[in-house]
């Protein structure tokens, strides 16, 4: 992040302004939308109601900046170590950790408000149970102790579909279980590949990431395993909630194309190859792209039967 300096060495207010938003991790919050909406589209059959749509979306939006906020403001000492996380604000001292704790406090709060208005208490507290299980249950405990921080830590990252579901609907059920199930065993095969690219950088940090204690043999076997959970409950999805043919054609092409690329990451892994580091980073921005159509087929099924 490019600091602007006044000309006595402070930090510009449109810096500070902009610091504050980099807390949040805005790339981040965009990929929750993204299986948050579609998710309203799904629970409402077609169109949703615009209110409780708009609550899921800036009550969402809220929720992961404070998530983010607090493990921000928690982590800035191993990202200052990191080359991939070193100009982040917090890390850099540009936001105080005073400052930063009450951003992601007032974030949290006005998240369960606006949710509270706009659809109903059980969205509230899910995003408020989805925020201390990121910032303490992750951020605080597993992310520093455990080499399967990411595969439960990742289970926040799960909640914004269980959110958006109650919001249109006032409860839960299979199908936002089976939702939330997708990104649980999606996050560790589009985690894993970048924390191979980074290992050093985690290891510096003291961070057991998986890469950082096993062989990237061991890893991409660990991917592949996920990588075939998540295609299958893709599909179970197909059953539980009454999908049509367009969905699951689509989620068995998205989940061969995935597979795909777990089996050449593992290859090229097994043979040395120097194009290796290349193929997991190419396996981690796929795996963005494979979980944005495979919830736009969610969104688009209630409209396709």
């Amino acid at each position: 992040m490019a600091i602007d300096m006044r000309p006595d060495g402070q930090v510009s207010a449109a810096a500070r302004v902009r610091a504050h938003v980099a807390l949040t991790k805005p790339r981040i919050v965009e990929l929750l939308l993204a299986t948050a909406v579609p998710t309203t589209f799904l629970a409402a059959g077609g169109l949703p109601p615009l209110v409780p749509t708009l609550g899921v979306l800036i009550g969402g939006t809220l929720a992961a900046g404070s998530a983010n906020t607090f493990n921000s403001v928690y982590d800035r000492d191993i990202d200052a170590i990191m080359r991939r996380t070193f100009h982040r604000p917090a890390a850099m001292g540009v936001v105080s950790v005073r400052a930063g704790l009450w951003q992601g406090g007032i974030l949290a709060v006005l998240s369960a408000v606006v949710l509270l208005v706009t659809s109903n208490a059980l969205a509230a507290a899910l995003a408020l149970l989805a925020i201390a299980f990121y910032a303490v249950g992750y951020t605080m405990l597993l992310k520093r102790r455990t080499s399967q921080n990411i595969v439960w830590g990742g289970a926040a990252g799960c909640m914004p579909v269980l959110i958006a579901w109650a919001a249109v609907t006032g409860s839960l059920s299979w199908t936002p279980v089976v939702l939330f199930l997708i990104i649980f065993f999606w996050t560790p095969p589009h985690y894993w590949p970048l924390a191979m690219r980074f290992r050093d950088d985690y290891a510096a940090a003291g961070v057991p990431m998986l890469p950082v204690v096993r062989s990237d043999v061991q890893v991409t076997a660990s991917i592949i395993g996920y990588a075939w959970a998540m295609v299958v409950v893709s599909l179970v999805l197909v059953p539980v909630a009454s999908m049509g043919w367009v969905y699951g054609v689509g989620a068995t092409l998205l989940g061969a194309a995935f597979l795909w690329e777990a089996y050449l990451l593992r290859r090229r892994v097994i043979a040395g190859s120097r194009d290796a580091t290349a193929t997991a980073m190419r396996m981690f921005h796929g795996s963005i792209t494979y979980l944005a159509l495979l919830f736009l087929l969610v969104a688009l099924d209630p409209f396709l039967i």
